[in-house]
């Protein structure tokens, strides 16, 4: 079977069970793949893969949902939503990101850089935009063959992360004047939590979707300001809620006016 750059498929040896993009094929035959909804890059040999259907993102479904729990009274209110600033080391999964921040009425700036310069550029890219939550995704990934889940070499963006949160709350320490969400999949949830993030994955060290930090942070940004989330009921929003997701109880972010 021929294969090309940007094709959808699916990996034999694992029972088929994520779909991909291809991303680069090499002269060994070895491909590149990069996940169509979980944050994830793999490699595999070209014989281990097989075609999939071209509509496998679930990204509109998502959109459609999250609008349509959206509670708000139009009619003699106006609303402030929080602004986001998401900085995410995969330009394809931040366009993404932004398309749902449009569709959910965000004002989001997204910025692409790779996981290990953001803590060298985060205090001046929040400088600049001037926040009140910050992303910060990409990729990760646990090694379990290398070593135990606490420790931070054992991950491939985990440190990159918590040396970026702790960064960021040199600039503001406190958490709810500038709320944190960091991590990708199978990141050391524990680490970030207590680096200072708000919200952070992976608690189950398992894969996340690539739109759920959004979900997090939009979710923030239309909750009243002054007034905590309902954080189990906001998590469980997410791919794989609590496995996937966790966080503290934080307040909103958004203004609410009258009259409209």
């Amino acid at each position: 079977m021929n294969f090309k750059i940007g094709d959808l498929v699916s990996r034999n040896s694992y029972n088929n069970d994520i779909i991909f993009e291809i991303m680069d094929i090499n002269n060994n035959n070895i491909v590149l793949l990069r996940g169509v909804d979980l944050r994830l890059y793999a490699d595999a040999d070209i014989s281990d893969l097989v075609k999939e259907n071209d509509n496998n993102s679930d990204d509109e479904s998502i959109i459609k949902r999250n609008i349509s729990e959206i509670n708000m009274d139009r009619d003699n209110y106006f609303y402030i939503p929080g602004r986001v600033l998401h900085i995410d080391g995969d330009r394809v999964y931040l366009n993404r990101c932004m398309k749902f921040y449009k569709s959910m009425g965000i004002k989001a700036n997204g910025i692409t850089l790779d996981e290990k310069s953001v803590s060298a550029k985060i205090i001046s890219l929040i400088k600049d935009y001037k926040p009140d939550i910050v992303v910060i995704t990409g990729h990760d990934a646990f090694y379990s063959k290398i070593g135990n889940e606490d420790d931070l070499n054992n991950y491939e963006n985990s440190a990159n992360f918590v040396a970026a949160i702790k960064e960021a709350r040199k600039y503001e320490r406190g958490q709810d004047k500038l709320i944190i969400i960091a991590g990708a999949c199978q990141s050391n949830y524990e680490k970030l939590i207590q680096a200072g993030a708000n919200f952070a994955s992976s608690p189950k060290r398992i894969n996340i979707h690539a739109l759920d930090p959004a979900i997090i942070a939009t979710s923030i940004a239309l909750s009243d300001r002054g007034q905590s989330i309902d954080l189990i009921n906001m998590i469980k929003k997410t791919k794989y809620g609590s496995d996937g997701i966790g966080g503290i109880i934080t307040n909103g972010t958004m203004y609410v006016g009258y009259p409209r």
